[in-house]
C-alpha cells in the first residue's frame, strides 16, 4: 500500500471521526436539554401534587422513588426526587433554563439561596463556560460577594466626594476584591517574596485566568517595555477580550505604597505609548497587594478611578463576616 493512499485512508478516517463526533455531542447536548427539562416537569409535579400537605410529601417521595427505582433503576432516590422539586421552586419558569448547563450545573445552583445571586451564577456559568467544578470554586469562593463589595467601594468614594454616583466605567464588572488565590501552594508561609508570588501564579495559571474573570488572556510575564535610555519590566500582563484593552498587573506582598502607585501609573502611560494599537482602549494598571491603604487610595493616582487600581489578595476564603463588612453601604476605606 502506498504513502498516497495511507494518506487519503487516513484523510477519510478523520473526516469520518469528525462527523461521528459532532453527532455525539448534539446528540448529548440533546439528552442533556431533554433530561433537564423532564426533571423540572418531575419537579413540578410534585410540587403540585404535594401542597401545602407536608406528610402527604414524605409519603410521596418515597412512593415514587421506590417505584420508579424499580422501573428506570438508579437516580430516582428520595434525595434525587428532592433535588428535582427545589429545582422547579428556584427556577419556575422553564423557559429561563440554559440548555448549555448541565443538570449537574443545576443542583449546585439550587443550593444558593437568593435568587439574585443565584441568576447570576447561572449566567456567569453560561456566558464563562464554567464547568460543574468551576461553578462549584466560584460559589464556594464568594466571587458574586467579591464582586459586588468592589462595585460598592468604587461607587462609595463617588459619593463621598461628589455625593452622586459615577456613570459605569469601563471597569465595572473587571475587579474584585479580594481576589482569592487559596488555590496557590504557598506552603503556609508568609515570607515569601513577589517573585515566589508570580511564579506561583504562573504554574497554576489556568485556576488564575477563572478568579480574574471573563475575558483575560494572558500576553506575558516580566514583559520588556524599552525606554530610551533603559527598559522596564511589568510583572504579569493580560489582554481583555471584551475591553479590548491591555491589563498590567503589578505583584505587592506587603502594603501598597505612594511609590508603587506613581510606578504603576508610569507603567501604563508608557505601554499605550510603545507597545499598543491605535484601534485598542487605554490600558489598565491593578496593583495586586496583600493590604491597601486609605491614604494612599484616597490622596493618589487611584482616586482617580480612571484606569488605575489596587485590589487585595488573599491566599484563603474570606469569612463571611469579612464579607459582611465589606458589604457594608460605607466603605471604611475610604471614611477614614
Amino acid at each position: 500500500m502506498g504513502d498516497s493512499m495511507v494518506r487519503r485512508d487516513a484523510a477519510v478516517y478523520d473526516s469520518v471521526r469528525g462527523t461521528l463526533e459532532a453527532a455525539r455531542k448534539k446528540a448529548a447536548v440533546a439528552v442533556n436539554d431533554a433530561m433537564v427539562e423532564a426533571y423540572w416537569e418531575v419537579g413540578r409535579q410534585i410540587v403540585e401534587a404535594q401542597g401545602d400537605r407536608a406528610e402527604y410529601g414524605k409519603h410521596l417521595m418515597k412512593y415514587l422513588s421506590e417505584r420508579l427505582t424499580k422501573e428506570f433503576g438508579k437516580g430516582f432516590t428520595k434525595r434525587n426526587l428532592f433535588c428535582m422539586k427545589q429545582f422547579y421552586l428556584a427556577f419556575p419558569i422553564v423557559h429561563t433554563l440554559c440548555a448549555q448547563l448541565s443538570w449537574s450545573h443545576y443542583r449546585l445552583l439550587i443550593r444558593v439561596e437568593d435568587e439574585k445571586k443565584r441568576l447570576f451564577y447561572m449566567r456567569e456559568a453560561v456566558d464563562q463556560r464554567w464547568t460543574v467544578r468551576q461553578l462549584d470554586c466560584e460559589i464556594h469562593s464568594f466571587y458574586y460577594e467579591r464582586l459586588l463589595a468592589t462595585r460598592e467601594e468604587r461607587r462609595e468614594s463617588v459619593r463621598q466626594e461628589v455625593k452622586v454616583l459615577e456613570p459605569p466605567t469601563k471597569a465595572d464588572g473587571l475587579l474584585k476584591d479580594p481576589y482569592v488565590l487559596d488555590f496557590l501552594d504557598m506552603g503556609g508561609r508568609t515570607d515569601y517574596r513577589e517573585d515566589d508570588l508570580e511564579q506561583a501564579l504562573m504554574n497554576r495559571l489556568q485556576e488564575f485566568l477563572l478568579e480574574l474573570g471573563r475575558g483575560f488572556a494572558f500576553v506575558a510575564r516580566q514583559q520588556r517595555i524599552a525606554a530610551e535610555t533603559e527598559s522596564y519590566y511589568v510583572d504579569l500582563v493580560f489582554y481583555h477580550c471584551i475591553l479590548k484593552c491591555y491589563v498590567l498587573i503589578d505583584l505587592k506582598t506587603g502594603k501598597i505604597t505612594p511609590q508603587d502607585v506613581g510606578q504603576m501609573d508610569f507603567y501604563v502611560r508608557l505601554y499605550d505609548d510603545r507597545c499598543t494599537q491605535p484601534d485598542d482602549n487605554p490600558t489598565i494598571g491593578i496593583i495586586l497587594c496583600a493590604t491597601k491603604d486609605a491614604t494612599v487610595a484616597r490622596y493618589s493616582a487611584l482616586a482617580d478611578d480612571k484606569g488605575l487600581f489596587a485590589a487585595r489578595y488573599t491566599l484563603c476564603l474570606p469569612t463571611e463576616e469579612e464579607l459582611a463588612r465589606a458589604l457594608e453601604p460605607t466603605s471604611a476605606l475610604f471614611l477614614e
